[in-house]
């Protein structure tokens, strides 16, 4: 019998021939990560434990991008409690302001995750590396902070559901679309602790970027990990990156699927999601026009360089409507230097735009955007539960980059085909 992807990730990890869905395994991590708002947590129970170093200074990366630059006293003593630990333990991956940006964006981008790995982080996005053919997921703080002592991880392995895309792209419809549609279909709980395995002919086509977002998301319909085979456009983004050797796995022609579902995305055009839910999903066109008040560009899921030029070039030449707070916040260092240098910065700012350092920021509610009591925000990161960025009587919208530029433009929420 043959085996998939993830599983083949989690054979490997554990040091099998073979593993099948529902087994337990102890398996070796090759990075373990957390941030400003779970470090502390697992650095807690890492003490607790008594072991006088981790099990790995190299295996370890350490971002504060939650509440960074730090908005208060608060954040900025959890954020002193990574610093303290990276400093004491000679953490190789840790990343100071000024240096740093969003995790799941600064990982891949400066080659720490790689193809192949098993990735277990303090953070639910973790799953985000999965664009690059790596195992990754999130776990609680207290996981992390035994993995950071042990330097592995219990897991049950999961079934794998294969998700199909076929047919032909509409225009402005891209990963972000492919994602909330799927949501849509399955719900937030149609992948309960299955790896969904994203493939098809329209994948193959699609960059690494847009990946990364269809990945971020997989969690959201409650997924253990969202997976895709290495291709050439994964060796293409990974060569010259990589810091070590990668591992290019794919699924064998005789792997067992939980699943097997097939979306045809001619049929898609692109989706919101309304509140408060990633699976209470709409075609643009159904969106009866609902004003807004803000509309954040930025996150895990689309702060990447391609998300902020696909945006760019639909503000060319036009402004924010009034009333609208436009916030863009770049992924990462690099990505901000990049889009700086070709010209992306300037037209947000020709557009009113007020754009914020690498971080989290108003995603998790945290800061730099925060709604009061009523007001709408469409935004291109990846929840928008109940209170989310805000107050509880907020409203927030989940859509990609170009409808966000779009609405904005607009005044509210709308398809780039209005403009």
């Amino acid at each position: 019998m043959g085996m998939t992807i993830s599983e083949k990730i989690l054979a490997a990890h554990a040091g099998v021939d073979i593993v099948s869905p529902g087994d337990l395994i102890q398996a070796e991590v090759d990075i373990a990560l957390a941030n400003d708002i779970t470090a502390p947590l697992a650095i807690k129970v890492f003490d607790e434990i008594g072991r006088p170093s981790v099990f790995d200074r190299e295996k370890i990366a350490l971002v504060p991008d939650h509440f960074v630059p730090n908005k208060d006293i608060a954040s900025a003593h959890q954020a002193k409690i990574m610093r303290d630990f990276a400093r004491k333990h000679r953490i190789k991956y840790y990343f100071e302001v000024g240096e740093m940006g969003i995790e799941h964006v600064i990982l891949p981008e400066k080659g720490i995750v790689i193809p192949g790995d098993l990735v277990i982080g303090a953070d639910s996005h973790t799953c985000t590396y999965g664009a690059l053919g790596a195992f990754s997921s999130g776990v609680g703080s207290t996981d992390l902070g035994v993995i950071m002592a042990t330097g592995s991880v219990w897991l049950k392995v999961p079934p794998t559901i294969k998700v199909i895309f076929e047919g032909d792209l509409s225009r402005w419809v891209g990963g972000k679309d492919l994602i909330l549609y799927l949501l849509g279909e399955i719900g937030v709980e149609g992948a309960n602790y299955c790896s969904l395995e994203f493939t098809g002919p329209v994948i193959k086509q699609l960059s690494m970027d847009q990946r990364f977002t269809i990945s971020n998301m997989a969690v959201e319909g409650g997924a253990k990990n969202g997976i895709f085979e290495a291709d050439e456009i994964t060796k293409e983004y990974v060569k010259g990156r990589a810091l070590r050797e990668p591992g290019y796995v794919r699924s064998d022609p005789d792997a067992v699927y939980e699943k097997i579902i097939t979306i045809d995305v001619g049929r898609i055009e692109p989706q919101v999601a309304f509140p408060n839910s990633p699976d209470n999903v709409k075609p643009v066109s159904r969106s009866n026009g609902i004003s807004l008040d803000q509309v954040f560009i930025g996150s895990c899921t689309n702060g990447r360089l391609e998300d902020l030029k696909n945006a760019a070039d639909i503000f060319k030449g036009r402004k924010a409507a009034d009333g609208i707070r436009l916030i863009i916040i770049p992924g990462s260092q690099l990505v901000y230097k990049q889009a700086i240098q070709q010209g992306i910065i300037e037209t947000f700012l020709d557009a009113g735009a007020t754009i914020g350092p690498p971080t989290c920021g108003p995603c998790l509610g945290g800061h730099m955007g925060i709604l009061a009591t009523g007001e709408k925000c469409a935004s291109t990161s990846n929840r928008n539960f109940l209170g989310r960025m805000g107050d509880i009587k907020s409203e927030v919208y989940l859509v990609s980059p170009e409808v966000a530029a779009a609405s904005a433009i607009l005044g509210h929420i709308g398809s780039p085909e209005e403009l």
